[in-house]
């Protein structure tokens, strides 16, 4: 080990033992309301409240150890035996407004890192060596806390390394570019690489204890609360006043920037979601799952932001219009990808219906993407997916369709109401979805509307990302027999409704403390099963990539789970001549198809990839890990190489329109290509292809 940090390490823990036992007293009084309600509106009125108990706060313990130091890089064991005396114990700490846990832990956790900002300068401020054999372990969840000063410093040495290495192997590959476009190139040597990688990381890492630094005990706080929060579920999210304004802004649409949705995993910042239409859904290479490592603006020096809270880094990540961001991202098959992407204003065009027509062996078919279930009653004009639906149907029917597709891929639902509407406009009339509130009876929501817009054959596309809404829908299709569900094993599985409170209405201090999104009811089918958690298990099961990966709300923390209520009455469509005899057939194709073989195989590689949670720390090693996982995925590239000889084209109506707009022209000449280059739109044509309807039902025409 360094010699001025063995030298300093004495000095270390003398200030821990000296420290460690300072009683920190807090006596703000907003905390202890916000404690208080936090605690009557949890009990009182989530749709599933918890027994506040010793497993409870176990469970809040643990949590809130995590979010603090996620990686185990601050906290000692020795500090885990003086926290543990609360371990059983924060329960009755929340019922008399006791948070003498919070102070201690946040204490120490200002002590540690502090601590931590002498020695990774020292750290650093030395030349790694890259020719030894070391890895760095990051499945930080079986790691145990360091027993002592010591540890933490070898700890902080790996973890300075990789991020190091990493720069080593980008700064290495940028001279060997640079050496290929112009021979005469002078390359800088190894050496001279390896210290602008360590000055980098320094640099990262002085920027990331700027950003520690203006995090307030008020942050930290919100932290807790909402380690007690979820514990309830994990959509029950505390929003302090500036959370609460950052999310009144996102649910309002105006968005700007990369239209991705994030979230935390463990120190890492993962994609959970593309927005439709946004930036990275036009650039086609960033995806869910996706773990972003570092963020560049331009041209310059990308920032590290593995550690950084999330809020941190969507600041990095998010920009005006017209500047571009360059995100290197850990792909699910673990390959490390610089991703440019030029920001832009999410269009909210893009998340509206739109439709396709292909023709397929002589019969014309209509494609309609859903991207989200949407209504917005404050916008003059507004526009309503069940109106828009409606509308697009009557156009593709102008173009004498013989069936529908209903894509859904992604969509993460949006406005129970136009759920229940767009499924009356496939039935008769009758129940769609139960909604139930707490202790009480579930709510039949019906379709009262005896027209149906469509009554043809119909197929419904999902996948893993499918929720909510969308559930609701592709639920009840299948249901009635109204639909082939055809997609992924099963869609996500959220079966609840969040709702926001403001908690200022509980209290009478001068300040704002924020708002509570709860969770306050929970959706069921119409044949009882409740969407949450099983989700909806396709008719017909495509491979995809993430077949086999963690995905979903069965895969979060704390989720409510699945139960049955009584079936609502109602009947089945019963008008189609061979539904059962499709689906199979469809079945046979698929365990037969080159490329669902292959996607299957990629699938199960790309989980193995996703569990291997060692990296190397030796120079070799690492790049040689890394070309692996390049050729291992390269193994698969047939997989982009689909496509068939099918042409999606506009319907009629929109070709004037696109020919005013050629923005929109070159959009849905995108889309048309990737319908093209669609093995599961091939599918689910093959599919409505072959569906007949009994001979004396007639379809509906103009």
């Amino acid at each position: 080990m360094i010699r001025k940090l063995r030298i300093l390490l004495p000095i270390l823990i003398a200030v821990s033992i000296f420290t460690s036992f300072k009683k920190v007293e807090k006596t703000d009084p907003k905390d202890k309301v916000l404690i208080t309600i936090l605690n009557y509106v949890l009990t009182q009125w989530h749709y599933h409240p918890h027994e506040i108990n010793d497993s409870f706060s176990e469970n809040v313990y643990t949590k809130f150890l995590e979010r603090l130091d996620p990686s185990k890089r601050y906290f000692i064991q020795a500090d885990i035996d003086e926290f543990s005396k609360y371990k059983f114990d924060i329960d009755d700490q929340i019922k008399k407004e006791n948070l003498s846990f919070f102070n201690l832990v946040y204490e120490r956790f200002k002590q540690r890192t502090e601590e931590s900002k002498t020695y990774y300068k020292d750290i650093l401020a030395n030349k790694f060596d890259f020719n030894t054999d070391e890895y760095l372990d990051v499945d930080y969840d079986k790691k145990a806390y360091s027993k002592n000063q010591n540890e933490i410093i070898v700890n902080w040495n790996k973890q300075l390394k990789f991020s190091t290495l990493s720069r080593l192997y980008d700064k290495e590959n940028d001279e060997n570019d640079k050496f290929k476009e112009d021979n005469t190139y002078k390359k800088k040597s190894f050496n001279e690489l390896e210290i602008e990688a360590r000055e980098t990381t320094l640099t990262n890492m002085d920027e990331y204890y700027m950003r520690l630094d203006e995090l307030t005990e008020s942050d930290w706080f919100s932290t807790y609360i909402n380690c007690i929060s979820e514990e309830f579920d994990p959509h029950t999210t505390y929003f302090d006043p500036v959370a609460k304004k950052g999310f009144d802004q996102d649910i309002s649409g105006k968005l700007e920037g990369i239209g991705a949705r994030l979230q935390k995993k463990n120190d890492y910042t993962k994609v959970s979601e593309l927005v439709s239409g946004g930036p990275a859904w036009k650039q086609g290479e960033l995806e869910a799952e996706d773990i972003i490592l570092k963020v560049g603006q331009g041209d310059e020096e990308p920032l590290d932001i593995v550690g950084m809270r999330l809020t941190d880094a969507i600041q990095y990540i998010k920009g005006k219009k017209g500047t571009e961001v360059r995100l290197t991202v850990k792909k699910v098959d673990g390959s490390i990808k610089v991703i440019s992407i030029i920001r832009d204003i999410v269009e909210l065009d893009e998340t509206f219906v739109k439709s396709s027509v292909v023709k397929k062996d002589g019969k014309i078919f209509g494609v309609i993407d859903l991207p989200k279930f949407y209504i917005d009653f404050d916008e003059e004009n507004y526009r309503n997916s069940t109106k828009d639906m409606a509308q697009e149907i009557e156009r593709l029917k102008k173009e004498n369709i013989e069936g529908l597709i209903i894509d859904l891929r992604n969509n993460g639902g949006g406005s129970l109401t136009t759920a229940v509407d767009i499924s009356g406009l496939f039935i008769n009339k009758g129940p769609i979805v139960q909604v139930k509130y707490r202790d009480k009876a579930a709510d039949v929501k019906a379709d009262k509307d005896p027209k149906i817009q469509w009554d043809g054959p119909l197929v419904i596309l999902v996948n893993e990302f499918s929720a909510s809404a969308s559930e609701i829908f592709a639920a009840a299709m299948q249901d009635y027999k109204r639909a082939v569900i055809i997609g992924g094993k099963q869609t996500y599985g959220k079966g609840t409704v969040q709702s926001v409170l403001d908690l200022n209405r509980y209290h009478n201090l001068n300040e704002d403390i924020g708002a509570l999104k709860m969770t306050i009811q929970k959706f069921y089918r119409i044949n009882g099963g409740s969407t949450q958690l099983e989700g909806v298990h396709s008719d017909i099961m495509l491979p995809s990539r993430y077949s086999y990966m963690e995905i979903g709300e069965r895969d979060l923390e704390n989720p409510l789970k699945y139960d049955k209520v009584p079936a609502a009455t109602y009947s089945l469509w019963n008008n189609y001549e061979n539904f059962n005899e499709v689906i199979n057939n469809s079945k046979k194709r698929i365990a037969t198809n080159k490329y669902f073989k292959l996607i299957d195989e990629n699938a199960k590689w790309l989980k193995k990839a996703q569990d291997d949670s060692v990296i190397y720390l030796n120079y070799e090693a690492y790049k040689k890990d890394l070309e692996f996982h390049k050729n291992e995925s390269a193994k698969f590239n047939d997989i982009k190489n689909y496509t068939t000889n099918l042409t999606f084209t506009s319907p009629n109506y929109e070709l004037s329109i696109l020919e005013a707009d050629k923005d929109l022209e070159v959009k849905r000449e995108t889309w048309h290509t990737n319908l093209k280059k669609d093995i599961y739109v091939a599918e689910a044509l093959n599919v409505l292809e072959n569906l007949k309807m009994k001979p004396q039902y007639h379809l509906v025409k103009n």
